[in-house]
Formats: C-alpha cells, structure tokens, sequence
C-alpha cells in the first residue's frame, strides 16, 4: 500500500512541474533553470525519498518537459524585443516540436538527435543577456552565431550521449575519472564562446534584472483596442494556424505518453482544430460586440468551462456511436490545451502592438 508521505512528495513535484512554468513569462531566467534543475532531479527525489516504482513516470515526464518548453515560447511573444531572435526562437521550437512528435510517432531514437533541443538553450541565453543588456543589441550575426554553436557544440553531444549512446554520466566518472577534466574543458570552452559573442557589448543595465522587461506604454488599453480592431479582420489568419499547429503537435505528442488514449492522431488533431475553432468563434464574437477579455485569468476561466462543457456533452453523446473517451484524463488535457490556448492568445496582442 502506498504510504501518505510518499504521495504527498509525489504530488509535490508534480504540482511545482505544473505551476513553476507559469512564472516564465514575468521571470524568465529564475523560472527556467528552476524548470530545467526539477527536471533533472525529479526521479532523485522519489528514489531517495519514497518506494513508488517509477516505470510509468518517464511518459509524464516527458510530456511535462515539452508543457514547460511550449510556455517558454509562448513568452517570447509577450517579452523579446528582438524581432530576429525571436524568428530563430520560433523556428528552433517548432523544429524540436516536430521531432519530438515524430519520435513518438516511430520510436526512433536517432530523430532526437536530428532534432535536438536547441531552442530551450537558445531561450536561455537570450535570456542571460538581457539581465544585463538590451537584446536589441544583438545582431543577426551574433543571435546566428549564439545558435549554431549551441546546436554543434552543446546540444548534438548532449542527445548523442543521452539518447543514442544511452550513457550515464555518474558511472562514467567513477569508471573513468579523467572525465571531470573533459568537462570541465567543455564548460571552459562554451565561457569563450559566450565572451567572444557578446564581446563588445556595453551592459546597459546598472544590476541584473530577473523580471521581464515591462510591456509596450499603456499596454491594456492598446492590446484590448488591438483585439477589437484586428480579431475580426479575418477568421482564418496566422495566429488562427500556428495556435492549430502548435497545440496538435503538443496534443499528439501527450497522447503518446497518457495512458488510456484511444483516439488515432488524425483523430485527435480534428478534435484540437474543432475545439480551438469554437474557441476563436467565441472570442470573434466577443470582440464584435466590444466585450473583450478584461484579464488573461478571466479569459482561462470561460475557456475552460467551454471546452470542459463541450468534452462532458461529447462523452454523453459518444456511447451512441460506439465511441468513448476517459472523462478524467480529457478533462486534465483540455485543460492544458485551453491554458496553452489562452497564453498564446493573449502574448500574440503584446507581439503585434510591438512590431506591427
């Protein structure tokens, strides 16, 4: 029987992997490494301190990391000034999406090492030069150079290692102690290579700042004044496809890893589309009336009850076409789908009032 301690200190972690990526878009840096370090030391943790066994947690973790790593650049939109960054951060994402669902799909370990995870790095280091300096400083040669030797020197030994040679760093080291000399040097060769791209570069920032950069002037009237004079321009638009896109992507790739999933891929994908479709619908339709979205919150909020109403109605009508679906574990992704949603949807107003 599993003990009470043991599923508090489960569900601990679990609650800090669900709620710590929230704090992204105001703290970026804190937030991430914050991300980044539970998610390395998560499985430690029950090991040391409970008996749970643990060989269904990969598929959570998994799809935990890609959570946190789509709200990573969901903040882009509202916080990088740095238009070209910001395009190479896009596609850097999309890139990793793409391959991580196509593993999922196939099971072939050599698609993460074509699509390594460059982005998460390439968040981070955007990130780390803003607590000190103006992003809008760096130059495309430089944003190019930062990406690439990320890519080549740091992310392809990292998923080689990881998930083609299948290796453990602490047995290495106990095996072969010479190893800590190569990491160190390693480590001493990405220090250079950061100096040598942001040499030159005057800090513009008297201490670090660890909170974003506030938003464009006036940003609630403008960005409610954007979503009522551009929402019902165009039904079918850009930000319309690229929720679509993104959302199926991470959908498919947590129906790989969820248990009880029944649905087929093209299946679910129509079920996203259809479900961000009504959402969008709602949203046009507030907005022609002029009654907006006062708070991100509130918009969260209606969403979910929406989407929540529409999975219950679904459930109930299934059965009569020889169809079912797990109410429970819909209801959890439904959720984060509309939170995803929701985030997206508000960030993409902030982008727009500061490059359009």
């Amino acid at each position: 029987m599993t003990e009470t301690s043991d599923l508090l200190i489960f569900w601990g972690v679990i609650a800090t992997r669900f709620l710590l990526p929230l704090a992204i878009p105001r703290y970026p840096i804190p937030a991430i490494v914050g991300c980044m370090v539970i998610d390395m030391i998560d499985q430690t943790i029950f090991q040391l301190f409970t008996s749970l066994p643990l060989e269904g947690y990969q598929s959570y973790d998994k799809a935990l990391d890609i959570y946190y790593l789509t709200i990573a650049y969901i903040s882009t939109l509202r916080n990088w000034t740095n238009l070209f960054g910001f395009k190479v951060d896009r596609f850097l994402f999309y890139y990793r999406l793409l391959g991580v669902t196509l593993f999922e799909l196939t099971q072939l370990r050599p698609l993460l090492l074509i699509f390594p995870n460059t982005f998460e790095y390439f968040f981070t280091f955007y990130e780390a030069v803003r607590l000190r300096w103006d992003p809008r400083r760096l130059t495309k040669k430089r944003l190019i150079a930062a990406a690439a030797f990320i890519w080549i020197f740091i992310k392809l030994p990292q998923e080689y290692w990881i998930h083609i040679a299948q290796l453990d760093t602490t047995e290495l080291i106990k095996a072969h102690p010479i190893t800590i000399l190569v990491i160190i040097a390693w480590v001493s060769v990405m220090i250079v290579a950061a100096w040598l791209i942001l040499r030159g570069l005057p800090p513009d920032k008297k201490s670090l700042q660890f909170a974003a950069d506030p938003l464009p002037s006036e940003p609630s009237e403008k960005i409610k004044e954007s979503e009522t004079n551009n929402r019902p321009e165009g039904f079918i638009n850009n930000a319309l496809i690229e929720t679509i896109v993104m959302v199926s992507l991470v959908s498919i790739i947590f129906a790989q890893m969820l248990p009880k999933v029944q649905a087929s891929n093209l299946q679910i994908a129509t079920g996203v589309a259809l479900v961000i479709i009504i959402n969008t619908v709602l949203s046009h339709w507030l907005a022609r009336r002029s009654k907006g979205w006062k708070s991100t919150l509130q918009e969260f909020a209606v969403m979910t009850a929406v989407n929540f109403s529409l999975i219950l109605i679904s459930a109930s009508v299934m059965p009569s076409f020889e169809g079912s679906i797990n109410v429970g574990n819909t209801l959890v992704f439904i959720m984060i789908l509309t939170l995803l949603v929701t985030l997206y949807d508000r960030y993409r107003q902030v982008y727009l009032l500061r490059f359009k």
